[in-house]
């Protein structure tokens, strides 16, 4: 039986995540201007976009720029990318000197097609010792730093890997892991499979944090109750919605759930969080990078079709500010709101991957370098 949720908390190698709630990585979208208002709202932990070892090893100017937080930014938790154990082991080093990074979260969940085919992403936990090598070489150069690493179910249903993962990330010292509860073919499709976070949580002893169909605050809690988990990861739920995390702190705490915001309410976050974007990113990046996030706020909203027509030619603040002037600020929020897919497409795909790379799945031969991603997530 699972503690009291008052008493839930999750330890990340001495970091305490209370609620035991985490804000997943995502591409343009989890930057720092995004964690901070999530960790306003509530989150336990925010995870920064993720970036690629090699190009930071390099010192390519993006890749150190996506790396950055905020000067009141804690813990400062990064999501890193790597196929190689060597430029990893150095990236970690640099991150932990030099970043000042308090985690690092190391990503073999991406499903996208021209990584797959290269053997990275989802698919190199099929290279076991591979696998291991990186996770070895970012643990010992990690110092006292803790390392989670997150990954996918498997390939497809034919090759699963995520209890050998699991097992390699025990024996290897990973402070927890994150388990996406899809294959890499069912890339964002159908549902989550809850049954195997409970799998590899009774295979381990680390924490499991689970990942996949956490929409509104009582799938957390239901996660946790059926699975066992120690916590939960936060993706595509969260876009538009940032106020799931406070959602989440309260159900987990065993409190009533507050009620969803008003029309105006979201107006109010949409302006807070276009203010924090500007501040860090200047106005002209800033408010092309907030289209996105205006459709996923106004999505469900009675007569918003036109809204969002409006706003996706916002190119100021004052220009986002004269479109929601006139809104129904008093119109409740949309009952199915949360159910309106964003973010990821649907769909499945077959996994492509590289000619024989199942034939000689125990090589710990690095990837080529072409394996390596560039767009976060799993």
């Amino acid at each position: 039986m699972r503690p009291d949720a008052t008493e839930t908390i999750l330890d990340l190698g001495g970091i305490t995540v209370t609620p035991p709630v985490v804000l997943a990585p995502m591409a343009g979208i989890t930057n720092y201007p995004f964690r901070a208002l999530c960790r306003r709202f509530g989150a336990g932990l925010f995870i920064s976009e993720m970036i690629t070892a090699r190009p930071l090893v390099e010192g390519r100017e993006k890749t150190v720029r996506l790396a950055a937080f905020g000067p009141d930014e804690s813990p400062r938790s990064l999501q890193l990318y790597g196929v190689d154990p060597h430029y990893v082991g150095l990236a970690v080093k640099r991150l932990v000197s030099e970043a000042g990074v308090d985690h690092i979260d190391l990503n073999f969940g991406c499903p996208v097609r021209k990584v797959t085919r290269k053997g990275g992403g989802a698919a190199l936990p099929a290279h076991p010792n591979l696998l291991r090598a990186i996770v070895r070489a970012a643990i010992d150069n990690a110092g006292s730093v803790p390392v989670t690493i997150k990954f996918r179910i498997g390939i497809n249903d034919d090759i699963t890997t995520f209890l050998e993962s699991g097992a390699i990330a025990e024996e290897e010292g990973c402070a927890a892991v994150t388990l996406h509860a899809r294959t890499a073919a069912q890339l964002y499709d159908g549902s989550a499979r809850w049954e195997a976070i409970a799998e590899l949580k009774r295979s381990i002893s680390i924490p499991v944090i689970g990942n996949g169909d956490i929409w509104v605050a009582e799938d957390a809690v239901r996660m946790l109750s059926e699975t066992g988990c120690d916590g939960v990861a936060i993706g595509r739920g969260c876009l538009g919605r940032p106020w799931l995390f406070r959602d989440l702190a309260e159900a987990l705490a065993g409190r009533p759930v507050p009620p969803q915001p008003t029309f105006g309410e979201v107006a109010d976050i949409m302006l807070e969080h276009a203010s924090m974007l500007i501040d860090w990113f200047g106005e002209p990046f800033a408010m092309r990078s907030f289209r996105k996030h205006s459709g996923w706020y106004t999505r469900g909203f009675h007569k918003s079709a036109a809204l969002r027509n409006h706003l996706m030619q916002v190119q100021t603040m004052e220009g986002l500010k004269i479109a929601l002037a006139n809104i129904d600020r008093d119109q409740p929020y949309p009952e199915r709101a949360h159910l309106v897919k964003r973010g990821k497409k649907g769909g499945t795909q077959k996994v492509v991957l590289p000619e024989g790379f199942l034939e000689n799945r125990m090589d710990p031969t690095p990837l080529d370098g072409t394996a390596e991603c560039d767009a976060s997530g799993g």
